[in-house]
């Protein structure tokens, strides 16, 4: 079965382990990166430098990369550069992939939205919900039920209980973690190890 060729942009060290990902699922051939940090041509592991981002990448400037691919997806942790650089890709008519480490665990029953990226020994639960371009990073845990809203990100051995929220564009640093039901709000960020029990309006305030 022919595999999909993927145009990954960003190929720093997230670049790298997403593209890792790609290989090792067996669904994907890397066919290059996008970045503006290295030169073109650079190697990236069994890949290579097309082009530069050049900030916020133009729509004219992606047509040149369109046809060499079949699906695109972002490589960038910052969350509001990730979401949008994926809008452009949409816009300019990318199709989006969804990469899924062989070693990480989705449960049949949960959904994954497009342009997410689930490294090795994460665990997405049951009936539990990852938004658009959501990052599920190296052990990091979604329990079951639990919500990661539209580019929202976990870092390594972040952990959602059972009912939590992240929601859009939030982020949890390596190690944190929420006990059940909580919720955070947009665009907020928990520092490395924090851990954060209660409702969301008693988190707010505290903050």
């Amino acid at each position: 079965m022919p595999k999909t060729k993927l145009l990954i942009i960003g190929a720093g060290c997230h670049g790298a382990l997403l593209a890792e990902a790609a290989e090792l699922s067996g669904a994907f051939e890397v066919v290059g990166f996008l970045d503006d940090a290295l030169p073109v041509g650079k190697a990236v592991l069994n890949g290579a430098v097309f082009g530069a981002i050049i900030g916020y990448i133009s729509l004219d400037h992606l047509d040149r990369y369109r046809a060499a691919c079949d699906q695109a997806i972002v490589a960038v942790g910052n969350n509001a550069v990730r979401e949008k650089i994926t809008q452009q890709l949409v816009d300019a008519g990318f199709d989006i992939a969804t990469v899924i480490h062989p070693r990480a665990f989705v449960s049949p029953s949960a959904v994954v939205g497009s342009g997410s990226a689930v490294m090795a020994g994460a665990i997405v639960g049951t009936e539990a919900r990852l938004g658009l371009a959501s990052i599920v990073n190296c052990g990091a845990v979604v329990d079951h039920h639990a919500r990661v809203e539209d580019f929202g990100h976990l870092g390594v051995n972040a952990s959602m209980a059972g009912g939590t929220r992240l929601a859009r564009g939030a982020w949890m640093q390596a190690g944190a973690a929420l006990g059940y039901g909580v919720e955070i709000p947009a665009g907020f960020g928990l520092a490395p190890g924090e851990a954060v029990e209660g409702k969301i309006n008693k988190y707010k305030n505290e903050k």
